[in-house]
C-alpha cells in the first residue's frame, strides 16, 4: 500500500523560505508522479508542481515558477518542495500526491490524475506573515 507523509510546514514572514518534503513509501518501481497541492480556506485546490520520479522531469503553476523547486532523494524515498521569496499569498494546506503513471506527460494531465486517482497525504500547513 502506498502511504505518503509530508513534513516541514511551519510560519514565516513574507519573503522567507521553507522547505517541504514527502516521504513516499509501497512502491515498487519509479514510475509514479508526485505532486504537490495546495488549499487556502474557501479556495480551491491548487496544483503547484509535480515531478515524475522516473526522469526527474518537473513542472511548476505559473504562480510558483522561480521560487518553487521540487526535487527528489530517491535513496531516501523523498520528494522536497523547496519554497522560496514566499508571500502571503502562499498560505495554505500543502499536500503530496502520487500515481503509478507511465512516461512524460503535461502538467495538466498529470494534476488532473492526481486529483481523480492519486493517493494522498494529510498535508502539512505553511502559513506566511507580512
Amino acid at each position: 500500500q502506498v502511504r505518503l507523509v509530508e513534513s516541514g510546514g511551519g510560519s514565516v514572514q513574507s519573503g522567507g523560505s521553507l522547505r517541504l518534503s514527502c516521504v513516499a513509501s509501497g512502491y515498487t518501481h519509479n514510475n509514479y508522479y508526485i505532486g504537490w497541492f495546495r488549499q487556502a480556506p474557501g479556495k480551491e485546490r491548487e496544483g503547484v508542481a509535480t515531478i515524475y520520479v522516473a526522469t526527474g522531469d518537473t513542472n511548476y503553476a505559473d504562480s510558483v515558477k522561480g521560487r518553487f523547486t521540487i526535487s527528489q532523494d530517491n535513496a531516501k524515498n523523498t520528494v522536497y518542495l523547496q519554497m522560496s521569496s514566499l508571500q502571503p499569498e502562499d498560505t495554505a494546506m500543502y499536500y503530496c500526491a502520487a500515481i503509478a503513471m507511465r512516461g512524460s506527460w503535461p502538467f495538466e494531465f498529470a494534476l488532473a490524475n492526481l486529483r481523480a486517482s492519486g493517493y494522498w497525504g494529510q498535508g502539512t500547513q505553511v502559513t506566511v506573515s507580512s
